[in-house]
């Protein structure tokens, strides 16, 4: 098991300028970072896996920002324009040296109402076609995709794990994973350790954030429990710390951060690693 932090907590939109802050993750006891990059074209590749590699640390996934206009059941530009994107970032993952595209790719974040039935099917349908180009040219380049659940207030599409499990059913590829978060369980599953547990062996990321989008440890979660059912399913994947705070200000509205929940960044990123890896089996 391994442990990495999401560059949103300290940057955005990630930049070559972004990686000066690789060695003091290096510095804080990561073993890998998780790059949030919401645009392909503002990275030199190269020049960020040197970066990597100077610092000692790993790239294990890619973390995807489907915003307004990237969106695979929206407006057939929408969708070009997700496809496009995911694509892009499927092809820069394993220059970085990571095997996993990560996050809520099949929908745009904040699109959330209320629809019939049966255009809900529709929109069902139309992802799921979606995504299976997006598997399919994962698989091409040996990539995994993994669908991020969300809560109720940034998506209606797909917030609990067992809907991500059908997707990735009605998808039928095995290039499709599961990626959970605690914040969003929290908020979601009627039992976040049972999700886990119902992920099993498609449990491809888990991202670890306070109740309050705080440090992991210091919040009403039970950890112990989540622990204890990545235990069960013998879960050796990675586990990335993805919180927010009000300095980076395009993530902080994004993410409804209104206040300083915590004293510093740094603090989440030094006393949420020190907690999870004491938990660690």
């Amino acid at each position: 098991m391994k442990f990495g932090i999401n560059t949103y907590l300290f940057s955005s939109p990630f930049t070559n300028e972004s990686t000066t802050f690789f060695p003091q993750f290096k510095d804080w006891g990561f073993d890998f970072v998780e790059i949030a990059l919401e645009d392909p074209g503002n990275i030199d590749p190269d020049f960020v896996r040197k970066a990597l590699d100077d610092s000692g640390l790993e790239c294990r996934s890619v973390c995807a920002a489907t915003g307004p206009g990237r969106d695979l059941r929206g407006t057939r530009k929408d969708q070009v324009t997700a496809i496009e994107y995911v694509e892009a970032l499927i092809r820069i993952a394993p220059v970085l040296g990571s095997k996993l595209v990560a996050g809520p790719i099949y929908s745009a974040v904040g699109r959330a109402e209320m629809v019939p039935d049966d255009q809900k099917r529709k929109q069902w349908d139309l992802v799921a076609g979606n995504l299976t180009i997006l598997a399919d040219f994962a698989s091409r380049h040996d990539v995994k995709l993994a669908i991020e659940p969300l809560n109720r207030y940034e998506t209606d599409f797909i917030n609990t794990c067992e809907q991500a499990l059908r997707m990735i059913e009605t998808v039928g590829s095995d290039a499709l994973q599961v990626h959970l978060d605690t914040f969003h369980m929290n908020l979601e599953e009627k039992d976040p350790a049972l999700a886990i547990r119902k992920a099993g062996d498609w449990l491809g990321l888990l991202h670890a954030s306070g109740s309050d989008r705080g440090t992991p440890g210091g919040d009403q979660i039970n950890w112990d429990r989540i622990f204890a059912a990545l235990d069960h399913i013998h879960y050796q994947g990675d586990i990335v710390i993805e919180s927010f705070t009000p300095d980076v200000k395009v993530i902080a509205k994004a993410a409804s951060i209104w206040r300083q929940v915590e004293p510093s960044r740094e603090a989440i990123a030094v006393d949420g690693l020190r907690f999870l890896r004491s938990l660690a089996f």
